[in-house]
């Protein structure tokens, strides 16, 4: 298969090129040039930007498109428009943020979030409408021929966000960690590398629609894979929601997989519908095998995780509330 990936080689588009190259696909990687230039030096490149950038593109033909790279409509518009007739599918690689609401647990038909305001191109603030939008333009110009990949947190080597990559790293040090509790309590993640062999997979099979593409753990075992991949000895000191609430502990990026569940919009966020994607071949390797790819190809990012010192103020806290608990459980 000929198979062109609009992206950098940073994290997704990096286990993507190395998916393709496995199964012997020929590959075309069109980027501006400027993420890892060095890597994967015998494949083919277009240098380009999406931003009107696109003329590389012209003249050629693939079996299909992997799109990484697109936030914004009106470029996955320009992109998709064009490959049109030089590519038979097109995958586009969304997110779960799509969807409206998490208020209920949501499947690939749930109503899809909206702008905050029209003609908004605030990715920040309006993510998953954007990424809803982007979807309506490559269906747009490729009707019947595009997969949409809904990804949730995409975690293992190489990734730049430290969101997951804080938990092992935490882990390593030892000692007491601050956990959002119940052990039992459902998140859910996939591992790149499965991700990118279930993408390629897509496109040989030109898959249909879209695709929440994601998978179950809990944050106990996130935790216990890590104590047995580390060998540390660190004790998981398990803290509520209504607990980090009031300190006013940041979700999601403070303290990395935490979502308030209280909060009636996004108590299913980690709690998706995969029937569709996993009955299309969507499989996940054992959660050691994710937690050591992070810890050998994945830093800690700097403002992402409790730092040690907001940690140890957060756990005094939590013992002062529960005296009978104390330090040493």
């Amino acid at each position: 298969m000929r198979l062109l990936l609009l992206g950098g080689p940073k994290f997704l588009g990096r286990a993507i090129i190395d998916a393709a190259l496995e199964r012997g696909h020929e590959l075309t990687l069109f980027n501006r040039g400027v993420t890892e230039p060095g890597l994967y030096p015998e494949v083919d490149r277009i240098v380009g930007d999406r931003d009107g950038g696109l003329d590389g593109l012209g003249g050629r033909a693939w079996d299909a498109a992997v799109d990484t790279s697109g936030y914004l409509p009106r470029r996955v518009a320009a992109s998709a428009g064009l490959l049109a007739d030089a590519v038979a599918h097109y995958v586009f690689v969304s997110s779960i943020s799509v969807y409206a609401s998490f208020a209920e647990v949501v499947d690939e038909d749930s109503p899809l979030a909206v702008l905050s305001e029209e003609g908004s191109e605030d990715v920040g603030r309006d993510y998953g409408a954007l990424k809803a939008l982007c979807e309506q333009e490559v269906e747009r110009a490729l009707p019947g021929r595009w997969t949409a990949v809904r990804a949730g947190l995409i975690v293992g080597p190489y990734d730049p966000t430290g969101r997951f990559t804080y938990w092992p790293h935490r882990v390593a040090r030892g000692g007491d960690v601050l956990v959002p509790g119940p052990a039992w309590r459902p998140i859910q993640l996939v591992d790149v590398r499965d991700l990118a062999a279930w993408i390629v997979a897509a496109a040989e099979k030109r898959l249909p629609g879209p695709y929440n593409a994601t998978g179950p753990a809990t944050m106990g075992a996130v935790v216990d894979a890590a104590r047995r991949v580390t060998g540390a000895s660190a004790r998981a000191v398990e803290v509520d929601d209504a607990f980090l609430a009031d300190q006013e502990v940041g979700e999601w990026m403070e303290l990395p997989l935490w979502v308030d569940t209280r909060n009636p919009d996004w108590r299913h966020f980690l709690g998706v519908d995969t029937t569709r994607a996993t009955a299309a071949g969507l499989t996940f390797r054992p959660l050691d095998d994710t937690v050591a790819g992070a810890l050998a190809g994945a830093e800690p990012v700097g403002g992402v995780g409790l730092t040690p010192e907001r940690e140890r103020a957060l756990l005094h806290a939590w013992w002062a509330r529960s005296p009978g608990v104390g330090a040493h459980g």
